[in-house]
């Protein structure tokens, strides 16, 4: 992670890195307009999630995130390699010596795709939409909640003043929306931003979008680093993976992610199709409710109230089993969970100082010290009278949901604790945890290359107002000692004492037990290499072509000769088709070519 401290950082200090792999330009701070990609090339990705909006200043979830970022610049983005603060929109920096006043300069001849020039007034008014507009905050609210003012004094030039120093300045993940669209929205909540054309400032523009059947994007012949190298790119919804997969070796789409370990090794040896297995930035969790409150500490939600008993939370946590869900459920292709941060990102990842360790024995007796003695049905009562049984929610179109389920079923069982597994769609699933309507929940975050966003998930401040909006968490969690460790995360600029704050927090909260992190998935992904030459992967090496930055994996898409000639057609997909796609930006800059069969070193 970069330093900076009052020293400015031009074009030519940070397209380096970039342009043998990523900008079409790399000598010039804007490509010059370009063909749109090889006419009639179209990426076909299949996921299975549904989006929950494309409103960039709303959606939270993996798919309506991702589009987000293929739609709308970042003030800074990422180096693909080492995920180091790179040119975004701005081309350039300064701080001032007491780390308050950020100077970022936006270059001429960068434009939104309607053809208007992108200016520091664009960028100015995306933050300061969110300082007044409490709905704007929603999902990337944590970012300017420490501005103290954000100005524009000339059109290339951008000031924001924090009250304490920020940690994050070069790391704002927030969408920067065209001020002479956005200014027009009165309704911030209600914008569905659906209905092409959406002015952008991406790679890729949105060219159509039906809920639940498809989004279909264009290339942005004004993208300010040249053309991407296909005309189109299309989301195709399916309802399960092995519907998608089954979709890929017939053609009907390109790239496919999120593989189950048993689909993974069966395409092995398909025809056509490549492989790759990537260190994820994602996590999967088992969330207690311990408390769901909104933001003032009103309680909504009917969860089991002995999930508020730390003690329950500690001893549950000693009977869940993570290396065995790691080794039968993921295949092996993932790493056990401990922190918030994964292990790819190892500034920030985080060894807890007490491992706890898969032991029924002293879980018995934990939940017999703290009260909750067995009845005569061997379920565990609680000093109010009221039984342990407890409903765990989790996604329908999840295998790992499934099978996760069945070994928490098992373990819990033995010790004394009823489990009613719940699979639902992602829909009901999201309004089931943001009203905390659950006891048990399986969720899984992807994770940016900065921790901040992650950390403040679980904050008081992160839970809903009265009303049950604005809030992000999944969780409930509210602690005061973790709080304030995350306020002392977000004034430290020194990296390296900022990260031994951040595995501090992670003690408390992994101490606290709102979640047990069951794992880091490996990205299992394949694609069509009879169509695609290469995708680039993030980072360098080892990384993955949607995961951790799906802007980058599209961007760097390289078509065959052979891509261009007409795909047959079958299963009734008409149009384009559907859904989404990845969350979190990461760094990294590998191409994956064309595969071999697998070897030995494949599975490594």
């Amino acid at each position: 992670m970069v330093t900076v401290r009052a020293r400015r950082w031009s074009l030519a200090a940070v397209v380096g890195v970039l342009g043998a792999v990523v900008a079409p330009a790399a000598t010039t701070p804007v490509a010059a307009a370009q063909p749109v990609g090889q006419q009639g090339v179209t990426l076909r990705v299949a996921l299975t999630r549904q989006v929950d909006s494309l409103n960039p200043f709303l959606s939270i979830t993996q798919v309506g995130t991702e589009v987000g970022r293929l739609m709308y610049d970042f003030l800074t983005a990422y180096d693909p390699k080492d995920q180091r603060p790179v040119e975004g929109l701005a081309n350039g920096w300064t701080t001032s010596d007491d780390d308050l006043t950020w100077t970022f300069t936006v270059p001429e001849g960068k434009k939104w795709s309607d053809g208007e020039e992108i200016t520091a007034e664009d960028v100015a008014f995306t933050y300061n939409l969110m300082l007044t507009n409490e709905v704007a905050r929603t999902a990337n609210g944590n970012f300017v909640a420490n501005f103290e003012s954000v100005t524009a004094p000339d059109p290339r030039t951008l000031v924001v003043r924090t009250k304490t120093p920020q940690a994050t300045m070069l790391a704002l993940d927030v969408p920067i929306v065209p001020e002479h669209v956005w200014a027009g929205v009165t309704d911030v909540e209600n914008h569905a931003n659906d209905q092409a054309p959406v002015v952008g400032s991406g790679p890729f523009l949105l060219a159509e979008h039906r809920p639940n059947e498809f989004i279909k994007l264009t290339a942005n012949p004004n993208y300010w680093r040249g053309a991407p190298k296909i005309s189109e790119l299309h989301f195709v919804s399916y309802k399960n993976l092995d519907a998608a997969v089954q979709a890929l070796g017939k053609g009907e789409v390109d790239l496919i992610n999120r593989l189950g370990p048993a689909q993974y090794d069966s395409l092995r040896d398909a025809d056509d199709i490549g492989l790759n297995k990537g260190r994820g930035s994602r996590f999967n969790e088992l969330v207690f409710n311990s408390g769901a409150a909104t933001s003032t500490g009103e309680p909504i939600g009917d969860g089991h109230p002995a999930l508020q008993d730390v003690r329950v939370r500690q001893a549950l946590a000693k009977a869940v089993d993570v290396d065995t869900i790691v080794e039968r459920v993921n295949g092996g292709y993932a790493e056990p969970g401990t922190g918030l941060m994964p292990p790819s990102n190892a500034r920030f990842h985080f060894t807890p100082a007490r491992p706890r360790t898969f032991d029924l024995d002293a879980a018995n007796a934990d939940l017999d010290a703290a009260g909750y003695a067995r009845g005569a049905d061997g379920i565990r009562v609680g000093p109010d009278g009221r039984a342990l049984n407890l409903r765990l929610v989790g996604h329908a179109n999840r295998a790992y949901d499934e099978q996760a389920a069945e070994f928490l079923k098992r373990s819990f069982a033995d010790v004394g604790v009823g489990v009613d597994v719940q699979l639902v769609d992602d829909n009901q699933l999201n309004d089931t945890s943001t009203s905390g309507a659950f006891d048990l929940l399986f969720s899984s975050w992807g994770t940016n290359p900065d921790p901040d966003f992650i950390l403040s998930l679980h904050t008081c401040a992160r839970r809903p107002n009265a009303a049950g909006t604005g809030g992000t968490t999944d969780t409930f969690f509210c602690d005061e000692t973790y709080d304030r460790l995350y306020a002392q995360q977000a004034t430290e600029v020194d990296q390296d004492a900022r990260a031994e704050i951040v595995k501090e927090m992670q003690q408390r909260f992994y101490d606290q037990v709102p979640a047990v992190i069951l794992g880091y998935d490996n990205v299992l992904e394949a694609y069509r290499e009879d169509r695609f030459a290469s995708f680039q992967v993030q980072p360098d090496p080892g990384g993955s072509i949607m995961e951790q930055n799906g802007v980058w994996g599209y961007y760097g898409a390289t078509p065959t000769d052979a891509a261009t000639a007409p795909r047959g057609t079958s299963t009734g997909l008409v149009v384009a088709v559907v859904a989404g796609v990845v969350i979190v930006l990461a760094g990294g800059a590998w191409l994956i070519g064309r595969r071999r069969r697998a070897t030995a070193e494949d599975r490594e």
